[in-house]
């Protein structure tokens, strides 16, 4: 009788959690790629190629040195046996000093590309949370996971939930001579969602200096 009753409780639990959990609505989820979102919009596009017109001659300078010291250490190279010992010490301190001050002014460039790409960033990414937002509420989404996030790493997701298309196509659609316009934003109740985060970085053109060039004795 008592493993009857007992039988009986569990039975009743069991059916009422499945009749909550029938009434509950499911947590509609997407995930979405926020760097090839950015890349693949045509304002990132455009953002893209001005970085890479503007970088270009910085880029070609940074390489003709480049080559220059190579020329100069080939030819330390070939004459390190027939050329006399003060002349290949004089060229091996030129070549040094050249090798420093290109590795200096390609930090230079680095950092100035660096600096110009976040300031990019930072406006095409703020236009794209806005339409990420909009693009959730209007189709009922509770979260959106950013699948290029190194911070928020997903192991597996269904190409059916990927919404990157969608919002690079909503935010091509929306944009108007470099984003979409801005609507008034009204405060966060309280117990609202959390903001999603700016992206950290995106894929990106290659920066000005790329090789490092040695000096060889």
């Amino acid at each position: 009788m008592v493993i009857r009753r007992i039988l009986f409780t569990v039975l009743a639990v069991a059916s009422l959690a499945v009749g909550v959990y029938a009434q509950t609505p499911a947590t509609k989820v997407a995930v979405i790629s926020v760097q090839g979102a950015i890349i693949g919009t045509k304002d990132g596009q455009k953002a893209a190629q001005e970085l890479e017109a503007k970088f270009a001659p910085k880029r070609k300078e940074l390489s003709d040195r480049q080559a220059e010291i190579a020329a100069l250490n080939d030819q330390l190279r070939k004459g390190s046996n027939t050329m006399a010992q003060d002349k290949q010490a004089q060229m091996e301190r030129d070549a040094e000093d050249k090798n420093k001050r290109l590795q200096r002014d390609t930090q230079d460039a680095n950092d100035e590309w660096n600096t110009e790409q976040q300031r990019l960033l930072q406006s095409l990414g703020q236009r794209m949370i806005a339409v990420i937002e909009k693009y959730a509420k209007d189709n009922g989404y509770s979260i959106v996971i950013d699948v290029s996030n190194p911070n928020t790493p997903v192991l597996y997701a269904s190409s059916a939930i990927d919404i990157t298309q969608d919002i690079i196509s909503l935010y091509d659609k929306t944009s108007t001579n470099g984003g979409p316009a801005a609507t008034p934003q009204a405060p966060a109740p309280t117990g609202s969602a959390v903001k999603p985060k700016m992206p950290g970085s995106v894929a990106r053109p290659t920066p000005p200096g790329t090789v490092s060039p040695g000096v060889k004795k």
